[in-house]
């Protein structure tokens, strides 16, 4: 054989080797339903259309063939709210896509969101994919509550603010959704997480810290979170997560939920290196050194729904 056959030979099978590992990841993250991300309390889909919530995320899951899409909600309010806004959204996308349910993942108070629409719409849900939700409630919430008890001048102040900032986000996302800063307090602490639970237990763990069903009403529920706080120096948001975390004592949590509250169905993982916005790749991906890629973690999720037929 001349040399040159050799060389072609060579070169083809060099093209071969690298286009293996490729080949080997497309549909990858190809579920059967679309994939929804829900943001949680003051979130967004995108900023002015230039910063994403998801930081990175949904492009990360379309790369290995999901369909993605980015839902909105209001930035504060109730979850039963939220999860009607979530409904309409959801019934849309059933319309323009012919797909009967999705895959719904939700991070913060879009943990309990997508719960809700889970419970009452088992229809339009194939999987729920918890991501740090406080599903027993926030210490943060709690704290608030007490401080700034109700009927005080101090909660109306607070609450004055965080619908003023919520109203900004809405705006600069293009959202008209309505916003409540106290229904959102009130499903966020203690006892209304238990009030909650109490009217929508699908996947909710029977012992404290344990794990939930993994299927219910036809629905997979899945859960994971972080539990470190000070994560990156060059990431401004630490430093109030880190007051957050003064609420939890000795407990583990991410800044803003505890490592038990954040556990429903089966929990793939409950201590991540990740505080609360490192969870959805916040902020511009700054996260510990040497920690997982949240947006990995989710493409592997999205793996893990294909191979379960969602």
């Amino acid at each position: 054989m001349s040399r040159f056959l050799i060389g072609r030979l060579c070169g083809v099978l060099l093209c071969l080797l690298f286009a293996l590992p490729v080949a080997a990841q497309s549909g990858y993250t190809q579920t059967r339903q679309p994939i929804v991300l829900v943001h949680g309390l003051l979130g967004f889909d995108s900023l002015f259309g230039v910063y994403d919530y998801w930081y990175g995320i949904p492009a990360e899951l379309s790369s290995g063939g999901a369909q993605v899409y980015v839902a909105t909600v209001s930035a504060s309010n109730s979850s039963e709210v939220r999860g009607e806004q979530l409904i309409v959204y959801l019934d849309h996308l059933r319309a323009i896509t012919g797909k009967q349910s999705f895959n719904l993942i939700g991070h913060s108070h879009g943990g309990p969101t997508i719960r809700y629409v889970a419970a009452v719409r088992p229809d339009l849900v194939a999987s729920v994919t918890s991501v740090g939700a406080p599903h027993t409630g926030s210490k943060v919430a709690d704290g608030l509550a007490t401080t700034f008890p109700a009927g005080s001048a101090g909660r109306a102040l607070v609450a004055g603010f965080v619908n003023a900032l919520s109203t900004f986000i809405a705006v600069s996302s293009g959202d008209a959704h309505p916003q409540d800063a106290l229904a959102a307090l009130t499903s966020l602490n203690s006892v209304g997480a238990a009030q909650f639970n109490a009217r929508y237990p699908q996947g909710m763990p029977a012992t404290s810290c344990g794990q939930g069903a993994a299927t219910a009403q036809g629905v997979r529920y899945y859960s994971l979170g972080g539990t470190s706080v000070l994560t990156n120096i060059f990431d401004a948001s630490d430093a109030l997560l880190g007051a957050g975390s003064l609420f939890f004592g000795f407990e583990a949590n991410d800044g803003l939920v505890g490592r038990c509250s954040s556990h429903l169905g089966t929990v793939l993982r409950d201590d991540y290196p990740w505080n609360h916005l490192d969870e959805v790749n916040q902020t511009f991906g700054l996260r510990q050194l040497f920690s997982a890629s949240p947006a990995s973690v989710l493409r592997t999720q999205a793996n893990r729904l294909k191979n379960a037929g969602l």
